[in-house]
């Protein structure tokens, strides 16, 4: 089997959102300006808390960010949920990246608040570690993960669950 990339740049994740990095299956990252990291340093299939693989991304912050500028109205904060969305993007980049076919949807899981990514801050780090990963009849992937704003953990995360649902068949009794 040939070996898979291990890291993936800005422009790499622009073209698998639009469905054209070679070997990527069928899911897709979302788009900017909710594409919420800038590259992705490390994947592996074996590795990480549980052994089961893990996924290190960044994003770089600063000020004119879009969510900046409207939330809060002189109190910038990234929301929390977009913190979120990137761990549940970077479990089904995963679980593509790993051989499974289907769209990535997220499907749940738990989240600590410990802090904030404010404009004062340069650089989130996303990890997340598989605790599962399923590959039939529905690929799901189960995962830990962290941000860290500058180093300091801001948000922890618990069973964070993606499922990757098979492409829709076009319907022929219309």
């Amino acid at each position: 089997m040939a070996e898979r990339q291990n890291a993936f740049g800005y422009e790499e994740l622009l073209a698998h959102g639009r469905g054209e990095l070679p070997g990527q299956m069928d899911a897709r990252l979302p788009a900017p300006p909710m594409l919420m990291f800038d590259r992705i340093t490390s994947i592996e299939a074996e590795g990480g808390a549980y052994g089961k693989g893990y996924v290190v991304a960044e994003l770089d912050l600063h000020p004119d960010l879009w969510f900046f500028k409207c939330h809060f109205i002189g109190d910038p904060v990234m929301p929390g949920c977009l913190g979120l969305d990137a761990l549940w993007q970077m479990t089904g980049f995963f679980l593509g990246w790993s051989g499974s076919p289907g769209r990535g949807r997220a499907l749940g899981g738990e989240i600590k608040f410990t802090g904030q990514a404010t404009v004062d801050k340069k650089l989130l780090e996303y990890r997340i570690d598989i605790k599962r990963h399923m590959r039939s009849p529905l690929p799901f992937g189960i995962a830990t993960g962290t941000v860290k704003a500058d180093g300091e953990v801001i948000y922890i995360a618990e069973n964070l669950r993606v499922g990757l649902i098979p492409l829709a068949t076009e319907d022929k009794s219309a």
